[in-house]
């Protein structure tokens, strides 16, 4: 099939690009940033540019995609308090102008949007079912949760097939060390164990959580996983509709901790820092709704999540 990824030189997009190519299927990358030289000659066909400029929407259409991918926009809580509009504007105007091409060209392709977690907010109860409330806290949550809304008022409106996906923390790196986060990310793995292999002190952000150890509580997914999930929402049979991502699993920020100490066998010290704004205690996805209607399991744990970014960055 002819697959257009959105982000494509980005963490999630970039595993999404290999794993898309492993399967045989033909891909177009689009990205503000340039990819790695392993993914600039993986085989994927490459546009550096902005997905919603009139170049890469021009393209789009040339390429007559079977689905697009759609991982591009702007995806940290924190900054989104500080700076709204840019996440207004890159995760929901700029998804809207797309939508709109393809609509207006009547581009006929499933749509698979990279939704998040943050659109529940503070859950009422986990792990988190897709039918509880959606009460984002964070300018990123609210235009990840305006754009779901508007994919399910365009099916209705227009027949468009869409999936949307609520990630909950992606993680990890690629299971063949071909592609991970870049330096300087600001997921907790990242920092952690760049910190240990930099010999820096490493930060623990809240600690006085409402949970058993005082930090808070994410489910993991490795990114190779959360690509295969990709993969397996462009089967027809997959219905439209938002589906969470997950393991049904949470870890705190201190059991992380511990895991690394394991895998790495060293004792890892840490800083007590504040809490950031815009982050709930707990989220922790229940994925028994997409995991009942495809293919798709995850298949890698908390351990592995570690072990393959520790052979990323060595």
């Amino acid at each position: 099939m002819r697959v257009v990824v959105t982000g494509g030189a980005g963490f999630i997009g970039g595993e999404t690009v290999l794993k898309l190519l492993d399967a045989g299927h033909s891909v177009y990358a689009i990205d503000l940033s340039l990819p790695s030289e392993l993914l600039l000659d993986s085989g994927a066909k490459w546009l550096t540019g902005d997905f919603s400029g009139d170049v890469a929407l021009d393209s789009i259409v040339l390429f007559n995609p079977d689905a697009i991918v759609h991982c591009a926009g702007t995806s940290l809580v924190g900054p989104s308090v500080a700076n709204p509009e840019e996440y207004y504007d890159n995760n929901f105007v700029k998804t809207k102008r797309l939508l709109d091409r393809l609509i207006q060209y009547k581009i006929n392709c499933r749509f698979i949007f990279s939704s998040s977690a943050a659109t529940y907010g503070n859950p009422i109860m986990t792990p988190i079912q897709e039918v509880d409330p959606t009460e984002p806290i964070s300018p990123y949550g609210e235009s990840k949760l305006m754009t779901d809304w508007m994919l399910q008022r365009y099916h209705q409106a227009y027949g468009l097939d869409f999936v949307s996906f609520r990630y909950f923390n992606a993680c990890g790196a690629d299971s063949q060390g071909r592609h991970g986060q870049a330096a300087g990310a600001t997921h907790i793995v990242a920092r952690l164990l760049e910190s240990v292999r930099d010999g820096r002190d490493f930060v623990m952000y809240g600690t006085d959580y409402d949970t058993e150890d005082g930090t808070c509580i994410r489910d993991y997914i490795h990114v190779e996983d959360l690509a295969e999930a990709h993969i397996a929402a462009i089967d027809p049979a997959v219905k439209s509709d938002i589906y969470n991502l997950g393991t049904n699993q949470g870890h705190s920020n201190l059991q992380v901790l511990q895991a690394a100490s394991a895998v790495l066998k060293k004792d890892i010290a840490y800083l007590h820092g504040p809490k950031r704004s815009g982050d709930p205690a707990q989220l922790i996805a229940d994925p028994t709704k997409f995991i009942a209607t495809s293919s798709w399991r995850p298949k890698f744990g908390l351990t592995d999540i570690i072990q393959h970014v520790w052979a990323w960055y060595n």
